[in-house]
């Protein structure tokens, strides 16, 4: 029987107010990676802050990390670390900030290192030599507060990089729904919505197993039942808590089970076009467990979770959940241009393929499958092979 690891942060805080466990942390000086200001504006950052002084941490921030975050912005970044030699790495805010705190991390505590060193998954080398990492979350989706991933962006070439390493899991997590009542409906949408593929990836990945199952089950119905909740009534704080949860126990299955295709394709359609990526995923989700569904029968387990039978019923429970949050059912329908479509097409396909997640789809994909699947999703057609 092989041996499996199952691998987590040390201590995962979570429930309304437990901002407020900063104030557990030992070290001297703390870096606070953030995103565009709505940590600023909605006063957390401060509370972050001031909870960190109660404890005479020193803290300096580091702001203005962009969706979907780039290398440069990730060394610029660095740079600020090497000037202030924190013991504490914290993340608050969006995926992108976390993601990026995380690159940072590596190249702070390696300062030799580079992004393509870093791209072959399961390649970066001991952590924590110089700092612990903690990430609180303001978003309810990626699950990065507890994942073993990183994405950043190559601006250059327009791609998406996913970093995966066992010593990106934070050590800390802080899953605090109340942080989450300043993102815009449809952040909500968009961010629930990557949860749910996290879920639906990882429950048929070729390295799921009885620790990750129940993980993604569970999800799957916390998000189907409070997501709609938390989008339509964005002060309910019991709503956003379960989404936020939700978004944890996903990260939890993802981040040892692993991914498949919907991610590998998804992170191209971000990085080319711009396509916000719980956006993407929700426009591939539903042909990708079409696609699948001829090598596997776990996602008739799912579609029994919301009273239905196939997979098929399944991929149109999706599509339901997807129209009711407002979120576009093609890339045409996104807003991207036919001709601008037609000539990255190739170059997508290649870099899907290319791509870490590939490798524990539960139907291995060849360029011409990858590529149908974008031209379908393009239009709106069912994927049939």
């Amino acid at each position: 029987m092989a041996v499996v690891g199952f691998v987590l942060p040390k201590i995962i805080y979570h429930g309304i107010g437990t901002l407020e466990k900063l104030k557990e942390l030992s070290g001297k000086k703390a870096v606070i990676v953030t995103g565009g200001g709505s940590m600023m504006k909605s006063g957390v950052l401060k509370k972050a802050r001031d909870f960190l002084g109660e404890i005479d941490i020193e803290s300096s921030v580091f702001e203005g990390v962009e969706p979907d975050p780039s290398i440069d912005t990730v060394m610029k970044g660095v740079e600020v670390m090497n000037q202030v030699h924190p013991d504490l790495i914290i993340g608050l805010g969006g995926c992108s900030a976390i993601d990026a705190a995380k690159a940072m991390w590596v190249f702070y505590e390696y300062p030799e290192t580079t992004l393509e060193e870093m791209i072959p998954p399961f390649t970066i080398k001991p952590l924590r030599r110089k700092a612990r990492f903690v990430a609180v979350p303001s978003t309810s989706g990626t699950g990065t507060e507890v994942s073993c991933a990183s994405v950043i962006t190559d601006r250059k070439k327009d791609v998406k990089h996913p970093i995966v390493s066992y010593e990106l899991t934070p050590d800390v997590a802080i899953v605090d729904g109340e942080i989450c009542k300043s993102m815009p409906p449809d952040v909500t949408a968009h961010t629930g919505l990557d949860a749910l593929a996290h879920d639906t990836e990882a429950y048929v990945s070729t390295l799921a197993d009885s620790y990750t199952d129940p993980l993604a089950k569970q999800s799957i119905e916390m998000v189907f039942k409070f997501l709609p909740l938390a989008y339509k009534e964005p002060d309910n704080l019991d709503a956003r808590q379960a989404v936020h949860d939700a978004s944890c126990l996903a990260g939890m299955a993802f981040s040892n089970a692993l991914l498949g295709i919907i991610h590998a394709m998804a992170h191209q359609l971000g990085g080319m076009f711009g396509i916000p990526h719980g956006c993407a995923n929700a426009i591939l989700m539903p042909n990708i467990v079409r696609y699948n569904s001829t090598a596997t029968k776990k996602y008739e387990d799912l579609a029994r979770l919301l009273g239905k039978e196939t997979a098929e019923d399944y991929a149109a429970k999706i599509e339901e959940f997807r129209f009711a949050l407002n979120v576009p059912a093609t890339i045409k329908e996104y807003g991207i241009s036919e001709s601008g479509w037609n000539e990255k097409l190739e170059e997508i396909t290649k870099n899907a393929m290319a791509d870490a997640c590939v490798g524990t789809n539960p139907r291995t994909p060849v360029d011409a499958d990858i590529r149908k699947i974008y031209e379908c999703c393009y239009t709106g057609v069912k994927v049939d092979f």
